[in-house]
């Protein structure tokens, strides 16, 4: 074989290689970039549900999906209040994404092949482990979905909502019509003003959404869970780094309440001589300049919005007016399946 030709093909290969690392280099760093020298992060969030993204009577955003985005925002940025909530239905969510107003969608969203593979989207992971319930009267006297044959429900356009609905409704034999609506407040004034028998949602969503309606103690969720909804947040899938970003904030979340850092006693942890929790916190290894960030940013997400289960139960545990228990969302060790990998 002809040694210029192997030195002129190994030649090419190392130029692809180099054309590849920079090419995703590049990519990765765009929404970083865009984000710091813009000063604020661009969030897209829900346009009112409490829990998860509402304003509070001081005219402040509160909510779990809320609290992921200053998470990031202190990862990215040292502060967690350099964030713009950017309020969206479900039917514009998408586009808003794809389109770059906004860096990073926090609003429960179902993770789903089709919103995974063919948006341009990815998820990063699972913010909070969900079903899809069902809200009825307690006057109409029905207590599992299976009574429902006939029935008109109510729920938001451009949702996983309607199919699954579909699935049930045909696997179990049912009838039923359904009206659909793009803002979440239509939605609830339909039902609560008799237009349809049922209101279907998220069963976090019914939660919060019951504690809208006049007269809640009237109003039953129904015990079943007809769907999973694994709810997460999405970026663009061309940005490597950002995804990383916004993965390992999540991660960073889960571990700190594994390892039982809180904002009370993570200063003190900064001594621990615990290995995981010098990683975490970026006392050793150094390992967020991997993606970009500097050495303490984890520190300031745990130090000024909390743990993963700090944040939970204020917005939607049983510190919150939701008072949803923990259940799936529990730490594996605690009988849930929240799990993140290690920092190591």
């Amino acid at each position: 074989m002809n040694p210029a030709w192997l030195i002129a093909f190994f030649i090419y290969l190392g130029l692809m290689a180099f054309n590849l690392n920079a090419q995703l280099k590049s990519e990765g760093s765009e929404t970083l970039d865009y984000v710091q020298k813009r000063g604020y992060l661009l969030c897209g969030v829900s346009q009112g549900l409490p829990g998860f993204s509402f304003v509070d009577n001081q005219g402040h955003w509160q909510g779990l999906d809320v609290d992921f985005c200053r998470a990031v925002a202190a990862a990215t940025l040292g502060d967690a209040n350099k964030v713009t909530f950017v309020p969206l239905s479900a039917k514009e969510r998408f586009t808003a994404l794809e389109s770059g107003d906004i860096d990073i969608l926090s609003r429960n969203t179902s993770w789903t092949f089709l919103r995974d593979t063919t948006l341009g989207l990815r998820f990063i992971g699972v913010l909070f482990y969900d079903s899809q319930g069902l809200m009825v009267r307690k006057s109409a006297k029905v207590t599992m979905a299976r009574e429902l044959n006939g029935a008109t429900i109510c729920t938001n356009t451009g949702t996983t909502t309607e199919l699954n609905i579909a699935d049930f409704f045909k696997t179990h034999n049912l009838k039923y019509q359904i009206l659909t609506f793009e803002k979440t407040d239509e939605t609830l004034s339909a039902y609560e003003t008799g237009r349809c028998d049922v209101y279907s949602t998220d069963a976090s969503g019914l939660a919060a959404q019951k504690l809208k309606l006049a007269n809640p103690q009237e109003h039953f969720i129904l015990p079943d869970a007809i769907s999973k909804e694994p709810l997460g947040p999405m970026v663009r899938q061309n940005d490597i780094a950002w995804i990383n970003i916004v993965r390992w904030t999540l991660f960073a979340l889960i571990n700190a309440e594994e390892l039982g850092l809180t904002q009370q006693n993570v200063q003190q942890n900064r001594n621990s001589t615990n290995a995981n929790i010098q990683r975490l916190l970026g006392v050793r290894d150094n390992l967020s300049e991997k993606i970009g960030l500097k050495p303490d940013c984890f520190y300031q997400v745990i130090s000024q919005v909390g743990n993963y289960g700090e944040i939970f139960e204020k917005n939607v545990g049983q510190a919150s007016p939701l008072k949803l228990e923990r259940g799936l969302n529990a730490l594996w060790t605690k009988g849930g399946i929240l799990y993140a990998p290690p920092f190591r």
